[in-house]
């Protein structure tokens, strides 16, 4: 099961296996406060398309074609994803975007779903 929450958020025990997917480590969280298991900072966007994106809605579906292109060229650390979420059952993609609904964590989430089907 692959779960999706901002590290903002309270942690608990149903989170599983806590990966960090951001590249910059989140504003205002200690280390010993974020109950991180695995910093993945190499599945997050890179610096280019994340400063690009800056979070606006209106470029939402190219950001999320061209992160999926990405992931594409990333299939190690997908692969080291779906290695932990057998081995942990629940994996948690712990993120800090104020924004819900348009960020990396989203689209990471999807690609995950189709990758754990198959």
């Amino acid at each position: 099961m692959i779960k999706i929450k901002r590290i903002y958020e309270k942690y608990s025990s149903d989170d599983g296996f806590r990966i960090l997917i951001d590249r910059l480590w989140p504003r205002g969280v200690s280390k010993a406060n974020a109950h991180v298991d695995l910093w993945l900072r190499e599945i997050a966007p890179t610096d280019h398309l994340r400063e690009w994106f800056s979070h606006d809605p209106k470029k939402w579906k190219s950001f999320k074609k061209k992160y999926k292109e990405e992931l594409n060229e990333n299939k190690s650390s997908l692969d080291k994803i779906r290695d932990l979420q057998k081995e942990h059952k629940t994996i948690t993609l712990v993120f800090s975007a104020k924004d819900e609904q348009h960020n990396n964590a989203i689209v990471l989430g999807e690609v995950l779903h189709i990758l754990l089907q198959s």
